[in-house]
């Protein structure tokens, strides 16, 4: 996560200090891709209210479909879950791969100083679930 070329230069404070701990994990299950041995993207689906905290796919894998599966999989576990809907609040150049995998965009949050100084694009995935016999 703290690798990842999206969050360098202007976007670098928003992971300054943060890190996935076992607090964070026993109440935001993470779901994780694995290429070999090797942890190659992540994601973590709050229950309440539903939202995805994060998404990461390595810099080294990215345009492989491993996003699309991770996304596919929360999406799985939304449906699971009994979820309606699941809200993003998006890094802004990551929007477009939300948009394409088929959440749509609902607002814009604005910047939260002293670590976001750039206003967030807010999208939901509406969560599909299938018709009941």
């Amino acid at each position: 996560m703290h690798e990842s070329a999206a969050y360098q230069g202007e976007y670098a404070s928003i992971l300054e200090g943060y890190q996935v701990t076992e607090d964070y994990l026993a109440t935001h299950p993470a779901f994780v891709a694995h290429a070999q041995r090797d942890v190659v993207g992540f994601y973590s689906l709050i229950e309440y209210p539903a939202e995805l905290d994060l998404l990461f796919v390595a810099d080294s894998t990215q345009g492989t479909g491993i996003g699309a599966w991770l996304v596919e999989h929360m999406l799985g576990q939304a449906t699971s879950l009994g979820m309606t809907e699941v809200r993003v609040v998006s890094h802004p150049p990551a929007a477009g791969f939300y948009e394409r995998m088929g959440a749509r965009r609902v607002g814009v949050l604005p910047p939260s100083p002293p670590k976001i100084t750039w206003e967030r694009p807010e999208l939901v995935f509406d969560v599909k679930h299938p018709p009941r016999d």
